[in-house]
């Protein structure tokens, strides 16, 4: 059984949505606005926040900005008619799972919500676009959010969030060998940290990570992480 906060000022979507989930056997609470939101994070833990991006007053960006600060293992959805606009970016930063059209894709939006995880966020540092889309990709099938970073310069701006594991290419632009890694440690003391490189002559002495090899086995990867996070008990 899932618990799940629908923010929309179309009440009328958030309703229905509402009442396909509660049919599924879920928990569904919806909120018209981002103040009705904050109210009801204070009030009760919620697996995933579905938000739509405009409407009076809060944005969806600022509602997962907002709810986040009380609730961090929050997963965050966005559903948005103008994909271009510059918020986006803003909640991409926090971590979200995805980010659907408007018209809704139903069938994709409830297998999201059913999959999605508390607590689920990786921090994602790595420069080859490819690698970083597919990473990307293959954690959401997972219900996993990632946060990314292409260069050293850009792992600062990770700080606002609070994963649980983090994946980094020991070699990124913007520093030298191993300063992303230096600067995740930092950020996020005692967090879980795969290194994923093909130079591990270059790892710091006193790593006390997971070491994997470029090219890697992305199932095993997976595997790995999904034991992590479910040690968080």
């Amino acid at each position: 059984m899932g618990r799940f906060l629908l923010v929309d000022d179309n009440r009328a979507f958030a309703e229905n949505l509402a009442e396909i989930l509660e049919d599924a056997g879920h928990v569904a609470t919806v909120a018209v606005s981002g103040e009705q939101a904050l109210e009801a994070v204070h009030a009760r833990r919620y697996d995933v926040l579905l938000t739509d991006m405009r409407m009076p007053g809060m944005s969806g960006a600022a509602v997962v900005h907002h709810l986040r600060r009380v609730d961090p293992g929050l997963a965050a959805i966005v559903i948005t008619a103008h994909p271009g606009e510059a918020d986006l970016a803003w909640a991409r930063d926090e971590g979200v799972l995805a980010v659907l059209p408007k018209p809704v894709p139903m069938p994709a939006l409830v297998e999201l919500l059913s999959r999605a995880r508390r607590d689920g966020l990786v921090v994602l540092v790595e420069d080859d676009p490819h690698l970083l889309d597919n990473l990307t990709e293959v954690l959401r099938s997972r219900g996993f959010t990632a946060v990314s970073a292409r260069s050293v310069p850009e792992v600062a701006r990770l700080g606002n969030v609070s994963p649980f594991a983090a994946l980094v290419d020991l070699r990124v632009p913007g520093g030298p060998d191993g300063e992303a890694l230096r600067r995740v440690r930092a950020l996020f003391p005692g967090l879980t940290t795969f290194v994923l490189t093909a130079h591990p002559d270059v790892l710091p002495g006193d790593f006390d990570g997971r070491l994997v090899r470029k090219p890697f086995d992305t199932g095993a990867l997976l595997a790995a992480l999904e034991q992590v996070h479910g040690r968080r008990g």
